[in-house]
């Protein structure tokens, strides 16, 4: 019979005593503790059971669960003698920083403090008899949400020193979601701030803590040594690239096999595959996520489970209000192909409005993207580089962000469905009225920083057309910036087989004052672009007939658009 399976619980003792559908990794425990690391950093995307395995990995070392053999009997790492001997044995802080997602910096900092208040809070005994003197218990009176940076950055470290006095060991600290402040910082603009505080809170708790037996700490990105890990030169960094620990986030090809297998779903396993495969930590293909194999298995339907369970916010910023190369990239990822970039798993936020490659690699290590391939190439000034070939992780990761695209547009929703329908029938008077519709209502929230003041212009006006005409890529095949005849086009529409539909060819140009007289000209201008340069050349050979190739020129002056045919 089948286990249940019980969503959204991440308390290991909750799972294992009420004998919920659980898939062992233990082991975890095993290599970790055997690796004889102080302080492990591990990088995985959301809903990875990085929460759960910190929860276990708390059960099983906490003092305060002495004894407890009932929820590790059978799995992995009971089966190593020495380390059930030291079960329940060391004092453990457990804090997470998942709950820190504010719009400024001072209420990001009020709620750090907070957390670290809960934990003495937790073990105020500590305060009772002879175990401290006066002034350390004034000072852990004064832990408190409000309190000033000084006493911030050592609390961590103070509460470790009268653990170690109180039970004659060492601690053990564990640290889960430690990097969500510093996303939502980046996305509400305060990263700088945040970043000086949390560089003397980690050094203080990390690097120059004489009673810290090991630390873990987990999250999704992993951030400059340059920033809140400053001089924390004695942390081990695993992220999805390395091979340590590659197993034990996210379940296996054979672990989903045999899930199926005990659900009575084996025939789903191509379904499931398509749809959910495609994460590669270390040298291990076929990572599934967790949550939504766990969502498939009761439900018994395909779904974008994974991708509905954030707002995927800086994903969203990322790409909406990036260059316009990375709108062309990303319709050509949206397309099933492939960016070919250098990757720096070490992320600072500060960079990410300034370099591509920085914002290739966050979505790399959020789990949106996976590596196709990895090429050492020889750079045109000497010396050699990198080059990874990424591409969308699977079939949920696309469905979430043709949704996000469509969210963009949500302001203008009616009159974006009508430019759609307008495009299909071919009808220029109604394509001219909605998209200068859509281009009112939304392009204000589309621009970008890097794109203020135009000075690339059609490449802001390009990424916004690939967004507008994403929902057809059922019924086109649609390719951006790419050779035809003696040029690159700026968009193209191509029939998918089975639809009896004109195929479309799209320039678009910026209206200059010193070059032109008129928004008209500068459509001409597009349109001349397109025969001069013989786009069309592609789809000709594709035997494709002129009766059934439209041309469009677009022309933009601010929020102002003029399509000619």
């Amino acid at each position: 019979m089948a286990r249940q399976v019980a969503i959204g619980h991440q308390d290991f003792e909750i799972v294992r005593r009420n004998h919920y559908f659980y898939i062992d990794k233990t082991d975890f425990i095993r290599q970790w503790w055997q690796s004889g690391d102080l302080a492990t950093l591990i990088t995985r995307p959301r809903r990875f059971g990085k929460t759960l395995n910190m929860s276990m990995t708390e059960k099983f070392f906490s003092v305060d669960y002495a004894g407890r053999s009932d929820l590790f009997e059978g799995l992995s790492v009971w089966k190593d003698e020495a380390l059930r001997s030291i079960q329940g044995t060391y004092p453990v802080l457990f804090l997470t920083f998942a709950g820190i997602k504010d719009q400024t910096y001072r209420s990001a900092r009020e709620n750090i403090c907070r957390v670290i208040e809960a934990l003495y809070n937790r073990y105020d005994f500590l305060t009772e008899g002879e175990l401290l003197n006066e002034k350390e218990k004034a000072y852990y009176a004064s832990v408190t949400a409000g309190m000033d940076d000084s006493r911030a950055a050592v609390s961590l470290r103070s509460l470790c020193d009268y653990l170690c006095r109180y039970y004659g060991k060492k601690v053990i600290i564990l640290l889960d979601e430690y990097d969500t402040p510093m996303q939502e910082a980046y996305v509400n603009g305060y990263g700088e701030e945040l970043t000086a505080f949390t560089r003397n809170l980690f050094n203080n708790t990390f690097k120059t803590n004489p009673d810290l037996e090991r630390a873990l700490l987990t999250g999704i990105t992993r951030v400059s040594k340059e920033s809140i890990f400053s001089d924390l030169n004695n942390l081990n960094v695993v992220t999805t690239t390395t091979r340590m620990y590659e197993t034990y986030f996210g379940f296996t090809q054979q672990e989903v096999s045999q899930a199926l297998e005990e659900f009575g779903l084996s025939e789903r396993m191509e379904e499931v595959k398509f749809w959910y495969d495609g994460f590669r930590f270390g040298a291990v293909k076929d990572i599934y996520n967790p949550w939504s194999i766990l969502n498939f298995l009761r439900e018994r339907k395909t779904a974008p489970y994974w991708a509905n369970t954030s707002s995927n916010s800086l994903a969203g910023k990322l790409i909406r209000e990036g260059s316009g190369r990375i709108k062309d990239e990303f319709a050509i990822l949206l397309e099933g192909g492939f960016v070919e970039t250098e990757i720096d798993e070490q992320i600072v936020y500060r960079q990410l409005d300034l370099s591509e490659s920085a914002i290739w690699s966050l979505l790399l290590a959020a789990g949106y993207l996976n590596v196709k391939d990895v090429e050492v190439r020889q750079q045109e000034f000497g010396g050699w580089k990198q080059v990874y070939t990424l591409g969308l992780t699977n079939y949920e990761v696309k469905v979430m962000f043709y949704g996000m695209v469509k969210d963009w547009f949500a302001p203008s929703a009616s009159s974006y469905n009508e430019f759609i329908r307008a495009l299909l029938r071919g009808d220029l008077e109604a394509m001219n009225e909605y998209m200068n519709r859509v281009s009112k209502g939304t392009f204000s929230y589309f621009d970008t920083a890097g794109d203020k003041g135009h000075s690339e212009p059609e490449r802001f006006y390009h990424g916004f057309v690939l967004g507008l005409i994403v929902d057809l890529s059922g019924q086109y095949r649609i390719t951006s910036n790419r050779e035809s005849g003696l040029g690159r086009y700026d968009v193209m529409l191509t029939p998918r087989e089975g639809q009896n539909l004109d195929a479309v060819i799209m320039e678009f140009k910026a209206f200059n004052p010193r070059r032109e007289k008129s928004l008209e000209e500068t459509a001409r201008n597009a349109l001349k672009q397109i025969e001069e340069k013989e786009y069309e050349r592609e789809l000709l050979e594709k035997g494709m007939g002129r009766d059934r190739i439209r041309k469009y020129g677009f022309a933009f002056r601010g929020k102002e658009v003029l399509i000619e045919q």
